[in-house]
């Protein structure tokens, strides 16, 4: 309707305008005339002008609609014609209505991928995406923890710490693979190739599979135990049983002779000893029974720094008594644990204790706990200056059985790395010989609620 009555304006004040043309032509002098032209040619003029915009605000209204959706700025709206007429006004009004349905898409894509990006950057298996040049487009947290890096981006960088690992992603011949770093911790490698903008790009997963590897060697080794020990004291009782009777037939029946040149008391002095070895055998055997029945941990809430002191009053009378240094150093400040105080104590007792007889030949010797806490975990470190830890035996250290020491039972760090590991925490040993050895205790911090009380992660 806008178009339409314009149109008839201009018609009409072009109609006008000639007229006045007309009569000038006429009459050649009369001044109203040539006024009434050149205000009608103004109009006409203007009238023209309007008419070009009011006819080409649809296609800037639609440059300005697609603009809006290229560069997606949703929040402008189209109101400013509505005095155009209703044409104008209905087309605003759906031009508002689109707008208004991408900005709710927006904003739910938008929170579907803060979403997504949460549970990438909270899961903890280990997720990069990279493409064929080695960019990498996407790494969470739990990534770059096990890899001991920052931020990544490219898998050239994995080269400095993790070469064999770079190899393999950079070929991707491989699609799942076991990969053992150098500071020992064990991963189960996935690579799954995937389509993205016309782009093929890698999505690599990181298990850590050392704990449960862990535990699944732990648990062969109480069974082996079982079964051994079961076997050894159903051999051994019998065996006890028929001495017994042998020496109370020896001791009661056996008539002693003149002429027996001491054979009975050679007799009796040899199932003495086999009874006295056996029930030593079987003592011995009995011993193990902790290793393969640790009762489950009784948790409760367990601040580190009182807890730690208790045990260093607890052992310094001996420390003082091998004339060793007996030092604490808390960067922690005082965090708070879940954990059974007993096994835990029987932990750090069993590492102490260890690094002091590991001191006995070490002069100006030192046992030093130290406690830090980093990224909602705490780590406890007994460290020692003795003679280290050789490079064979680093590995086989918590084997049930393995042991270094003369009169040692080799279960100790055995029952400690699998009490911790109940505890949700891991046992790493660093050493070098002729430098000490560290042990270090890792737990999970409990940390402080908003309203107050202490929660679990």
């Amino acid at each position: 309707m806008g178009l339409l009555w314009r149109i008839v304006l201009i018609i009409v004040l072009s109609a006008a305008m000639a007229y006045c043309l007309e009569q000038l032509y006429k009459a050649h002098t009369d001044a109203i005339y040539w006024l009434s032209s050149a205000l009608f040619l103004g109009l006409v003029v203007y009238r023209g002008v309007d008419l070009f915009y009011y006819s080409n605000a649809t296609n800037r209204k639609l440059a300005r609609f697609f603009d809006s959706i290229q560069y997606d700025d949703f929040s402008i709206k189209f109101s400013s014609d509505n005095t155009f007429g209703k044409s104008f006004q209905g087309l605003n009004k759906q031009f508002n209505k689109v707008l208004e349905a991408f900005r709710k898409i927006r904003a739910e894509n938008e929170a579907s991928l803060h979403l997504v990006n949460t549970i990438i950057q909270n899961v903890q298996t280990g997720l990069l995406l990279y493409d064929q040049y080695g960019r990498i487009e996407l790494s969470n947290s739990a990534a770059c923890k096990l890899l001991g890096f920052y931020r990544l981006k490219n898998i050239a960088e994995l080269k400095t710490n993790h070469i064999e690992l770079a190899n393999k992603l950079s070929v991707t011949n491989e699609k799942h693979f076991l990969y053992q770093g150098a500071n020992g911790i064990q991963l189960s490698v996935n690579i799954v190739a995937i389509r993205l903008g016309g782009q093929i790009k890698n999505l690599v997963s990181l298990q850590n599979i050392q704990p449960e590897m862990q535990q699944k060697e732990i648990e062969s080794w109480q069974n082996l135990t079982r079964v051994l020990r079961h076997e050894i004291m159903n051999s051994l009782t019998p065996i006890l049983s028929l001495i017994g009777t042998m020496k109370h037939i020896v001791d009661t029946e056996l008539p002693e002779t003149a002429n027996d040149n001491g054979a009975r008391g050679d007799l009796q002095e040899a199932l003495q000893t086999l009874e006295s070895r056996g029930i030593g055998m079987i003592n011995f055997v009995d011993g193990y029974r902790s290793f393969t029945s640790i009762p489950a941990p009784s948790f409760s809430e367990v601040s580190m720094t009182p807890f730690i002191l208790q045990l260093m009053n607890l052992l310094q009378p001996e420390m003082i008594a091998a004339n060793i240094l007996f030092t604490m150093e808390n960067n922690s400040g005082d965090q708070v644990v879940q954990a059974d105080p007993e096994q835990l104590s029987m932990v750090l007792i069993n590492l102490i204790k260890n690094a002091k007889e590991a001191l006995e030949q070490t002069k100006k010797a030192t046992i030093n706990i130290r406690v830090s806490a980093l990224n909602q975990w705490l780590y406890i470190e007994v460290t020692d200056n003795g003679p280290g830890i050789e490079p064979e035996a680093m590995e086989d250290i918590f084997i049930p059985f393995f042991t270094t020491k003369e009169n040692g039972s080799g279960i100790g760090l055995s029952l400690s790395r699998q009490i911790i590991q109940q505890h949700g925490g891991t046992i790493k040993v660093f050493s070098e010989p002729g430098k000490g050895s560290r042990f270090v205790v890792q737990l999970k911090i409990k940390v402080l609620a908003a309203t107050g009380t202490n929660t679990p992660l």
